[in-house]
C-alpha cells in the first residue's frame, strides 16, 4: 500500500487523544528531570562560576536544556511509547487491520514523538520567561527549530525500538549514546573546555547542532552556521526515519 500524506494523521490522533488523559501528569514528568539540573546545576555550580561565555551560568544551562529535554522526549516517546505500542499492547497490529500501511503507522509515530517533545523544550522556555532570562522575540524562532530536533532523535529512536528484543534493550542506548551526547554537546559546558580530538566527535552529534542553534536564539542572537546546523539535523532525522522503517519492515512484515 503506497504511502498517503494524510493517513498517519490517524495514528498522530489515536496516539494524541490517548495522552490527553494523562497529559498533566505527562508533561511535569518531562519536566522534572530537565528542571532539577537547571536549577541544581545552575545555582549550585553556578555561585562557583559567575560568567560562561558571557552569560550568568543558570542562562547558559537553561538555553542547553531547551534542546537536551526536547531530545529526552522524543527518546522517550519513540521508545518505551513506541515499543509498547509495537510490541506489549500490540496496537501497531491492530492498525494494520486497517487501511494503513507500516509507513502510515511509522510516519504518524515518528511526528507525534517529535510533537510531545516540543512541549518539553516550550516548558523550559516557559520557565526562563517566568525567571525574566527571555529578552528578545528571537525566541520564538525556536519553536520550529525543537519540532525539527524532535524528528531527528525520534527517528533515531524508533531504529532502536525496532531492533528491541525487550525494554531492557534500551539502556544500552542511553549509556552509549544519549548520555554521552548530553555530557559533550554544550548543553552544562562549552566545547571549547574539551580536547580537541573530543570536539571533533561533538561537532557529529546532532545535539551539538541544535544547541549551537537554540542558544543563541533564546539570547536574543543570530546564530552562525545557520544552513549547516540545519542541514545535520534534517539529513540526521530523514536518514534515520528512512534506516527505522526499513528495520521495522523487516521486523513486523517479513
Amino acid at each position: 500500500m503506497p504511502l498517503s500524506p494524510l493517513r498517519w494523521i490517524a495514528v498522530w490522533r489515536r496516539n494524541f487523544l490517548v495522552w490527553r488523559k494523562m497529559a498533566f501528569t505527562s508533561v511535569l514528568g518531562n519536566l522534572a528531570d530537565p528542571l532539577i539540573y537547571m536549577f541544581g546545576l545552575g545555582y549550585g555550580l553556578g555561585s562557583l562560576v559567575s560568567q560562561v561565555e558571557g552569560m550568568p551560568y543558570i542562562v547558559f544551562i537553561a538555553s542547553g536544556s531547551i534542546c537536551a529535554s526536547t531530545m529526552n522526549g522524543a527518546t522517550f516517546e519513540a521508545l518505551y511509547s513506541a515499543f509498547s505500542r509495537m510490541q506489549v499492547q500490540r496496537t501497531w497490529d491492530a492498525i494494520l487491520n486497517a487501511p494503513l500501511a507500516l509507513e502510515d503507522v511509522l510516519l504518524g509515530e515518528w511526528i507525534w514523538a517529535a510533537s510531545k517533545a516540543v512541549l518539553s523544550g516550550l516548558a523550559i522556555i516557559a520557565v526562563m520567561g517566568i525567571l525574566g532570562f527571555l529578552h528578545s522575540p528571537l525566541i520564538l524562532w525556536v519553536v520550529p527549530l525543537l519540532f525539527l530536533v524532535g524528528l531527528c532523535f525520534a527517528a533515531m529512536g524508533l531504529i532502536v525500538t525496532a531492533l528491541a528484543p525487550s525494554f531492557d534493550f534500551f539502556m544500552y542506548y542511553f549509556t552509549l549514546l544519549i548520555t554521552p551526547m548530553t555530557l559533550l554537546s554544550g548543553v552544562f559546558f562549552p566545547l571549547q573546555q574539551l580536547p580537541a580530538p573530543v570536539q571533533a566527535i561533538a561537532q557529529a552529534l546532532p545535539l551539538t547542532h541544535a544547541v549551537a542553534l537554540v542558544r543563541p536564539l533564546s539570547l536574543g542572537q543570530v546564530p552562525e552556521q545557520i544552513a549547516l546546523h540545519l542541514v545535520v539535523l534534517a539529513v540526521t532525522a530523514l536518514a534515520a526515519f528512512a534506516l527505522a522503517l526499513k528495520l521495522a519492515r523487516r521486523r513486523l512484515l517479513f
